[in-house]
């Protein structure tokens, strides 16, 4: 790992302290040895290093490649462990990531695609699920709450939002009764995103709340 990546983890928590509480729970969940691939929602832009950072073990994560097109933004979530991918199931990042957790390098994915504008889980892509039947390697999930209201850093400064990192339970892929992959990988990301769904309040469950369903 380039020296941005253990150099970042310490910034991270410096550029954060003025504008949030920054708590993590659930930390006696997270395996001490990886490879693990940890599933998580999306609602800024902070999520990615904030998750990484609070995880503790080596990881990278995936990240939109429109951030790989300014030279100075690709120094920076290159070398902080992130490597490009386009939305949908990406079959050649899906080889990469694969490749990360054969090394022992735990991947961080937010299958939804995207930033919720709403605050809520959006329907997620199978991708996370296509991973973990093809490595069966734990899945962590997480979930984030918080960062939403860093779109407003002057109320921030002045007001300081909590920011809560919950990891859940990881569990491993069950063999699964679906005869078609399709299947068992939309039954999977379901179960995958219920799980994180679990973990959050009842505002940002958004279409993955199981009392609405």
């Amino acid at each position: 790992m380039h020296w941005v990546y253990y150099f970042g983890r310490v910034i991270i928590h410096i550029m954060v302290f003025p504008f949030a509480w920054w708590v993590v729970k659930g930390r006696e969940n997270v395996p001490e040895k990886g490879p693990v691939l940890v599933v998580c929602n999306h609602l800024h832009l902070a999520d990615p290093p904030m998750v990484a950072a609070s995880l503790k073990l080596k990881s990278v994560f995936m990240a939109k490649e429109e951030l790989w097109r300014d030279g100075w933004s690709r120094f920076w979530v290159e070398n902080f462990g992130a490597f490009p991918v386009r939305r949908g199931i990406d079959t050649g990042v899906i080889r990469q990531a694969e490749g990360w957790l054969k090394r022992g390098v735990s991947v961080v994915m937010f299958p939804e695609g995207g930033r919720s504008k709403t605050g809520g889980l959006q329907a997620a892509y199978d991708g996370a699920a296509l991973l973990a039947l093809r490595t069966g390697v734990p899945v962590l999930p997480v979930s984030v709450t918080g960062t939403d209201k860093f779109k407003h850093l002057r109320w921030c400064l002045f007001h300081r939002p909590r920011v809560t990192i919950t990891f859940g339970r990881p569990f491993l892929p069950g063999p699964g009764e679906d005869k078609l992959m399709r299947d068992r990988r939309k039954a999977l990301m379901n179960d995958i995103m219920k799980r994180i769904a679990a973990l959050l309040p009842p505002e940002y469950r958004g279409i993955y709340d199981a009392e609405k369903t």
